[in-house]
């Protein structure tokens, strides 16, 4: 596959250079993070931090941000594929997310052809013809953001001294330097842990900018609060980030699949079926009041989840059910005091559009509103307060959307329309992890297990066998595997080169 156009001379000096001024930092990092899973596994529960609780008493905003992300009140995300980014681009949504990350397989040619696409989405010379449809920018369209990966993946294709290279310098650094002067310089940071894995993305901004002659400030930057421990250092999240701070997201699935990986070998932490966990149990509803109030006094963009419904153009009957389940979900996010939200399909942003603009009106955001209130570390570690039940639906359902969308992911496609909802890798996770918590507890049997795997894959037919294997071995063996997407790259690239 061709890269030279995309991996210049010059983009290889950056990254290389990039790499090598942070690896060290994001090495230690990560083993922090198993530090402090070993401490938690051991019995300590989060909490938040006394060496920071002069950021979170003090009275500081962050820096103002652009007028053309003052108004984010629906968000369409996905992949960086070539049809996807010009429709998402096309679909009335205020912003696009277009995804290096779980919506995104990271085979070499999505990586690279991925950022072919941003760039011509940006100079608006994207196109595509299939021969039975050309499609094209309109005049109006969404801002591009764009997420890189997490600070847990590397890109195997790009080595810095005989090491592969951080996946998230990789897709940032390779963005931003083709890309700046387009005004390529929004994004979403994804999997943040801690205060010093946003300090670790402050400085790569401050690095990349000084060397391109970009003015610091230029990025600005939104990070998903998806893991119970960033829950706890919102406020320190945001001050870490500084002038590239532009608000905070609620990933909702990315959250309760940390929740069960961070605290879940104990007891009162075991989650009952994943339509069970919506954002209306106490736990939840806890982290976004948090999520609103922190963004607010700080003058931040507060960030809605995601609604990950596919209408079908078969089934009216499901399509109403669905899309009111949408409308209430939005209408919530909107009362609760959030300035937008995040839907996975254009049909959704009329939808979610209705329902902020009964909100907002004529005002681009309601950051203005600082709702009262305080949330206490019990309310956010509140699960065992989620009412519902571990049932053999709620496994079959784990079972056949986990190895569904592993399948998909192996083949080169992240985001995969499942019984009409959009599931990417967070949603698997989800699936995955629900199964090894309920395996830890006795709420389910290995024999369980097996009989229902064997009974779903021979429903889905052929072409299982290498998801299958992979997401029945990190779902039951004893020791918890922190990312499923780990072993799944190790095949992916064994497969794809």
């Amino acid at each position: 596959m061709r890269t030279d156009d995309v991996l210049t001379a010059e983009a290889v000096e950056f990254l290389t250079d990039l790499d090598r001024e942070f690896r060290d930092r994001r090495a230690e990092l990560l083993a922090r993070r198993a530090e402090r899973l070993d401490r938690l596994a051991g019995g300590e529960l989060p909490d938040f931090l006394p060496d920071t609780a002069t950021v979170r008493g003090g009275d500081w905003r962050i820096a103002p941000f652009p007028d053309e992300i003052a108004d984010r009140r629906v968000e369409i995300t996905g992949p960086v594929e070539r049809k996807m980014v010009i429709n998402a681009l096309n679909s009335g949504a205020k912003v696009f997310m277009a995804d290096f990350e779980d919506a995104n397989s990271p085979t070499w040619e999505n990586c690279i052809q991925g950022q072919r696409n941003l760039t011509e989405a940006l100079d608006r010379t994207i196109s595509l013809d299939t021969g039975e449809k050309r499609y094209e920018l309109n005049d109006e369209l969404a801002v591009l953001f764009v997420r890189p990966r997490g600070w847990h993946l590397e890109e195997r294709h790009f080595e810095v001294d005989g090491a592969p290279a951080s996946a998230s310098l990789f897709d940032f650094g390779l963005y931003f330097l083709r890309n700046h002067a387009r005004n390529g310089r929004y994004l979403y940071l994804p999997k943040l842990e801690s205060h010093l894995e946003a300090r670790l993305w402050n400085d790569a901004f401050g690095f990349a900018q000084d060397r391109l002659g970009v003015p610091r400030g230029t990025i600005k930057a939104t990070v998903l609060i998806e893991t119970i421990l960033a829950a706890f250092e919102m406020d320190e999240i945001l001050h870490e980030l500084g002038e590239h701070s532009a608000g905070l997201n609620a990933g909702r699935w990315d959250y309760i699949f940390s929740v069960i990986k961070k605290l879940g070998r104990r007891p009162e932490f075991v989650l009952p079926d994943r339509a069970d966990v919506t954002m209306a149990v106490p736990f939840m509803r806890a982290y976004c009041e948090l999520l609103v109030r922190t963004c607010h006094r700080r003058g931040a963009h507060a960030m809605g989840g995601m609604a990950a419904f596919i209408p079908s153009r078969r089934d009216p009957e499901v399509n109403a059910i669905a899309l009111e389940k949408v409308r209430e979900d939005k209408d919530r996010e909107a009362s609760q005091g959030f300035d937008g939200t995040w839907v996975a399909h254009p049909d959704l942003v009329p939808v979610a559009m209705e329902s902020f603009d009964r909100v907002l009106g004529d005002r681009p955001n309601q950051i203005g509103r600082v709702p009262d209130g305080e949330t206490r570390a019990a309310d956010l570690l509140d699960v065992a307060s989620t009412p519902g039940d571990v049932t053999e639906d709620g496994l079959r359902s784990n079972v056949s959307v986990g190895i569904q969308y592993l399948a998909a992911w192996l083949e080169g496609s992240g985001a995969v329309a499942i019984n009409n909802l959009m599931e990417d890798a967070a949603t698997a996770e989800i699936s995955r992890s629900q199964i090894w918590q309920w395996l830890h507890h006795g709420r389910i049997s290995p024999e369980d297990v097996r009989r229902v795997t064997d009974e779903e894959v021979a429903r889905l037919g052929d072409g299982f066998d290498d998801a299958r294997a992979i997401f029945e071995r990190i779902a039951t063996e004893p020791e918890y595997v922190e990312f499923l997407t780990l072993p799944a790259y190790d095949r992916l690239v064994e497969t794809t080169g």
